[in-house]
């Protein structure tokens, strides 16, 4: 399809040559224009020549320019066309567990190429083609991220629920042919896809090394919405630790052999199972961190290497915290190790219990406002409320449920602010919040003026 310009910048070659509002940009050197990933990857060169279509006239341009200058013309959206949509229905699709009334954006299902390269979202390969499959490895869009789960063909039909769950499987050797990376997602349903399946997944996944360059192994979530889904069970302590020790096995054998450990079980499988989280070294350049792989380790190493390093004048005050019940022992110790090396700053932790959806939900990132409200109620020891921002969108303004910032504070009789959710930043953000709440009551008071 056609890309068209909705805008273009000022001074650029795009303007030069009289290009205008609203026309189609159709191909390039005879390349058609699908998205705005070809326009990037075709607009490189100092010279091309652009097929356009203005007032309904089809004309040939000759484009010179800088090579690597951009060309100047933006479209409706940063991909220029839509979002891909998922079309599996996976048995552990956290989207379909969500609880009714949030923001419609949540229930939207990307499974989206072009977002895998740009922001790490992962893909299942079920919305490709032999010529998509082609165009990736030809304009090199590496790394991409891919939801594998299982490399057992007709079991990743029945989890994902698509008749081409299996057959796309052939995309993984071909892509690391091509010399694209991929980076790896298993999500592990007690049962299901763990034990042996778990096995032949992580030995078929590693025969691509060195294409392969993490696969990152998370247990399922369930909430209490998963009316008419496929029955899932939770891991418990001893199905957690048979599960992490397939990973570890794998992971050592990585390390011996690659100086890497490859695989990379995420943290939830370390504190249900009871064990202690390995050290920074065993996650390398943490290339799995969003998945919740050394998450834990990370922030704990940075915030106390951060507080032994603090030079900033530290005033005496007081602070309520809020995070989830999986991470609250760790945001507990990190916060008694500063009180103690600075007794004057007085910090409460709040592990708040997510009844918003139920289940064994107890990541940060998933906490809402409501559950926030009604467990913080009357039990805060301070005037200010620091929210971690994981817990906001992107915009750091609001929670899933909808309920911003502001809200929060009103309901709860507090000024609720945002700190980053690293383990440096939270450290910083805990030593100086009453620098903050000054300015933030100076402000107050010139609108006020």
């Amino acid at each position: 399809m056609p890309l068209y310009v909705t805008a273009i910048d000022e001074g650029s070659p795009a303007q030069k040559l009289g290009l205008s509002l609203g026309c189609a940009l159709l191909a390039i050197d005879g390349h058609p224009l699908n998205d705005a990933l070809d326009y990037q990857f075709y607009t490189t060169p100092a010279s091309f020549s652009l097929e356009v279509c203005e007032n309904e006239q089809h004309r040939m341009i000759h484009v010179q320019k800088g090579e690597y200058e951009p060309l100047g013309c933006n479209f409706k959206t940063y991909l220029g066309d839509e979002k891909h949509s998922c079309s599996n229905h996976c048995m552990f699709c956290f989207i379909d567990q969500l609880p009714p009334g949030m923001r419609a954006p949540l229930y939207f299902k990307d499974d989206d190429e072009r977002l895998s390269f740009l922001f790490g979202n992962y893909i299942t390969l079920t919305n490709l083609t032999d010529h998509e499959i082609d165009r990736i490895i030809q304009m090199h869009i590496s790394p991409i991220f891919v939801s594998v789960h299982t490399t057992n063909p007709d079991l990743r039909v029945r989890m994902l629920a698509n008749k081409r769950g299996g057959e796309v499987l052939k995309y993984l050797p071909k892509l690391a042919a091509g010399g694209i990376e991929l980076n790896c997602q298993l999500v592990l349903c007690r049962g299901i896809n763990d034990g042996d399946e778990l096995r032949r997944t992580l030995t078929d996944l590693l025969a691509l090394r060195p294409q392969v360059g993490s696969i990152a192994a998370v247990p399922a979530g369930v909430t209490d919405y998963r009316d008419k889904l496929y029955k899932l069970t939770p891991y418990d302590k001893k199905s957690a630790a048979a599960t992490l020790d397939i990973l570890e096995e794998f992971s050592r054998k990585c390390r011996a052999e690659y100086d890497r450990s490859i695989v990379y079980p995420s943290d939830e499988w370390y504190l249900t199972a009871g064990r202690e989280l390995p050290s920074a070294e065993f996650y390398d350049e943490f290339a799995q961190l969003e998945d919740g792989v050394g998450m834990w380790r990370q922030y704990h190493d940075t915030f106390l290497e951060e507080l032994e390093n603090y030079r900033g004048l530290v005033l005496p005050h007081s602070l309520d915290v809020v995070t989830g019940t999986l991470a609250a022992p760790l945001i507990t110790d990190c916060a008694n190790a500063l009180m103690q090396r600075y007794p004057q700053v007085k910090i409460t932790v709040h592990a708040i219990r997510n009844d918003y959806f139920g289940g064994n939900v107890s990541v940060a990132g998933l906490v809402t406002g409501t559950d926030i409200i009604k467990q913080c109620k009357n039990d805060l020891h301070s005037d200010t409320l620091a929210v971690p921002e994981v817990m906001l969108r992107d915009e750091k303004d609001r929670f899933l449920d909808d309920i911003t910032l502001p809200q929060l504070g009103e309901a709860l009789g507090c000024r609720a602010i945002c700190i980053p959710t690293d383990g440096a930043g939270c450290c910083r953000a805990y030593l100086s919040s009453h620098k903050r709440k000054m300015k933030l009551i100076k402000k107050e008071k010139r609108e006020e003026s």
